[in-house]
């Protein structure tokens, strides 16, 4: 957990320290990566479609592999944010851009608005629980919601009668010649806020991002073998969160202490190096 908090810049060490001094550069790198990683993205959203088409296996590996972990790694990159003073105002500019660009009919603007303002909103919507057991309660809770939803629930009845809602609500991942696979905007909130849970609770975050993000790959990846028109992907996300952390969340939901008593405020500081 030491090095994952050191490239956050969540590190306990002082700014007099060695461990400041690494911290300091992390904070001055990560912009920089965000906004090149961005911009890699964007020409990807560009470029791709006018490429020629590839096969299906070929494409959903490309998205997966490639395109999945990249379009996260912005959510990687920004995670130093995730308890920002200005989180909600930044919630709302969100959605008012994304609504305009989508209005405008700017799709690959929109498709990343979208993606940031999920993200954002997952981020201040952790901030409204107060104990880690909440956390997890919603891990245990969510996957069931999502499989009613997608199978016979809301999800289903959108993706089979009024595909062009789903499109909007849902963020695209583009494969070559321009076929894409869909994640419903809840799977993004829901992916933002147990990857920044991870931080606030001092669990493992480099390890739940990468199996959060492998899930949806996966998830992918079965869909396509088992040839279904989609799967849930929040079963696996929750995985994703409480496998690599399950031992950390049963010592901290062993001791954890009533809410109100004053004590569970120090499972919100960032873990020592």
């Amino acid at each position: 957990m030491g090095r994952a908090a050191a490239l956050l810049g969540l590190s306990a060490a002082g700014p007099g320290s060695a461990g400041g001094d690494r911290d300091s550069g992390a904070r001055r790198i990560l912009p920089v990566a965000l906004l090149v990683l961005g911009a890699a993205l964007i020409a990807w959203y560009v470029i791709v479609p006018h490429l020629g088409r590839t096969s299906q296996w070929p494409s959903i590996l490309i998205v997966a592999l490639i395109l999945m972990p990249g379009m996260f790694g912005l959510s990687w990159l920004a995670l130093p944010a995730w308890n920002h003073r200005r989180l909600l105002a930044a919630c709302v500019v969100l959605l008012v851009l994304t609504l305009v660009l989508s209005s405008l009919g700017q799709d690959i603007s929109s498709n990343f608005a979208k993606f940031a303002l999920m993200t954002a909103v997952g981020w201040w919507f952790l901030g409204l629980f107060e104990a880690l057991s909440w956390v997890v309660a919603v891990a245990f809770l969510i996957p069931w919601v999502d499989a009613y939803s997608v199978w016979r629930g809301p999800t289903k009845a959108i993706t089979t009668h009024h595909a062009d809602v789903f499109s909007s609500l849902s963020v695209a991942f583009v494969a070559p010649g321009g076929g894409a696979a869909r994640l419903g905007l809840p799977d993004i909130l829901f992916f933002s806020v147990f990857l920044a849970a991870s931080v606030r609770f001092r669990l493992r975050p480099l390890a739940t991002w990468l199996s959060m993000t492998a899930s949806f790959g996966l998830t992918l990846v079965l869909a396509t073998w088992l040839e279904l028109d989609g799967l849930p992907a929040l079963p696996g996300v929750a995985l994703g969160f409480l496998l690599p952390n399950a031992d950390l969340l049963w010592r901290r939901l062993r001791r954890q202490p009533r809410i109100g008593d004053g004590t569970e405020v120090a499972l919100d500081r960032p873990a020592d190096d």
